[in-house]
């Protein structure tokens, strides 16, 4: 016997072990049955333990877009017991100077539409999920999720879906619940461009001629605003808790998006979606409203590129929410570029036109850049340098600008910004001149410098 066998030999008995009952085993066998469930058990085991290494190898993330859950596929391998994904972020942050965090009034595209890093608060979302494999091959999951990012914990999700249903399309993956709902994200600036998070049904990934359709329809789920109440028979005097709710509010959404689509080398995706009421919402209040969208990316050995561009009517980046005669318009330019592995750069140039013909007195339009050149020392230690820029340009009443920069220390599980979990510990400067909001609330036109150390672990998985 050779020493290459000799070294399977533990996994043979093993994978024997495990497949056959004892009473099989006790029965009378030939020397070419046993030959011959020896071989498929090792190959069975070989097999397995080689596609993992391949995905493994071949899991790539697309570091412009924070990870975020995706549909199961139907030659997804099911996991034992329940899988705990999630997202989360932790840590102190010192205010040495006039701001917390580095902010403009008026700021209109995202959380940090200067700069995230350094410049966020506390938070996370944790989920658990479970899979199961019908007898049929339909391939289940049930999906559960909190968040907690303020003072209330709230139910983000709570849904089902099956795919590989349907012998004609295997991929299409149907579903019902409450999810996070077409949500594209950028990372950079924190910035949700379309967000319709809810409670509904829909399908994703259902192909029609090699392009991917996901349509649905959701309704913004319900909350409220906890108030005293002055009955004093109520020990708390407290209408409700906060947070979200177990219903629908009354505002629904159509979406639409088509992916899977290539112009020459670029990767497109298109989206559509209309917005409308229920008669829970009062009738001279309903509106109607719709939005589409637009993106444009290009992937290389060197990094990545993506052009948006989304124009709304009535509503902002979700029609769930309406204005009446409000149009707003957002276009990107964003990307990734590797000077090499260990020396990357990340950026994003934003535009956002908020227009209200009805009233103008908000009208304003965001102008923002962001870069963030990064250096990994080796495989844990890295260096980020973060700088951003913004002008809140009102059609009326002065504008308001500022500027952030960031110098993070980092230790993380792996080389590469997509990679967490990270300990990140920094020191954040900047400067905010809120020009225009000082002359509409009569207050003190002043310059406000920003200082603030801190300590932050980040991790998604």
């Amino acid at each position: 016997m050779t020493m290459k066998n000799i070294k399977k030999l533990p996994l043979t008995m093993a994978v024997i072990a495990a497949l056959c009952p004892i009473s099989v085993l006790a029965q009378d066998f030939t020397q070419e049955q046993i030959d011959a469930i020896v071989a498929k058990a090792v190959d069975k085991a070989l097999a397995d333990r080689q596609a993992k290494m391949d995905a493994a190898v071949a899991k790539k993330v697309d570091v412009v877009t924070e990870p975020q859950s995706a549909a199961q596929s139907p030659d997804m391998a099911i996991p034992f017991g329940v899988k705990f994904t999630g997202y989360a972020r932790y840590g102190a942050h010192f205010q040495a100077a006039d701001q917390k965090y580095v902010a403009v009034d008026g700021s209109y595209n995202g959380a940090s539409a200067i700069g995230r890093l350094g410049n966020e608060g506390n938070g996370g979302e944790f989920q658990l999920s479970k899979a199961f494999k019908g007898e049929n091959g339909a391939i289940w999951d049930i999906n559960v999720m909190i968040d907690h990012w303020g003072d209330e914990v709230n139910l983000k999700k709570a849904y089902a879906g099956v795919t590989n249903i349907m012998e004609s399309n295997p991929n299409a993956y149907f579903w019902a619940g409450r999810d996070f709902h077409q949500r594209p994200q950028q990372g950079i600036n924190d910035y949700f461009w379309m967000n319709h998070d809810g409670q509904g049904a829909g399908v994703k990934n259902f192909d029609i001629g090699g392009v991917q359709f996901d349509v649905a329809t959701v309704a913004a789920v319900e909350s409220c605003s906890p108030e005293v109440m002055e009955d004093e028979a109520n020990p708390s005097r407290i209408t409700c808790t906060g947070g979200s709710g177990t219903g629908d509010k009354g505002n629904y959404a159509a979406t639409s998006k088509i992916h899977g689509m290539k112009l020459g080398p670029i990767d497109l995706e298109l989206y559509a979606n209309y917005g409308f009421d229920s008669k829970a919402i009062e009738s001279d209040e309903r509106l109607n409203a719709w939005q589409g969208g637009v993106v444009l990316s290009h992937t290389n050995d060197s990094g990545v590129n993506k052009v948006i561009a989304r124009y709304s009517d009535n509503s902002d980046n979700s029609v769930f929410n309406k204005t009446e005669d409000l149009t707003t318009v957002y276009a990107s330019f964003e990307g990734l570029y590797k000077f090499t592995q260990a020396t990357q750069v990340e950026y994003i140039l934003a535009f956002h036109d908020y227009d209200n013909s009805r009233d103008n007195t908000d009208n304003r339009k965001n102008y923002n850049a962001i870069v963030r050149p990064m250096h990994w020392w080796n495989d844990v230690h890295s260096t980020w340098l973060e700088a951003g820029w913004q002008h809140v340009d009102y059609d009326n009443g002065g504008d308001n600008k500022g500027w952030k920069l960031t110098l993070s220390q980092n230790m993380s599980i792996a080389m590469g910004p997509e990679f967490r979990p990270m300990l990140r510990f920094y020191v954040t400067g900047g400067k905010v001149d809120n020009e225009r909001t000082a002359r509409v609330n009569n207050t003190k036109d002043e310059t406000l410098d920003d200082f603030n150390v801190g300590a932050m672990w980040e991790a998604w998985f």
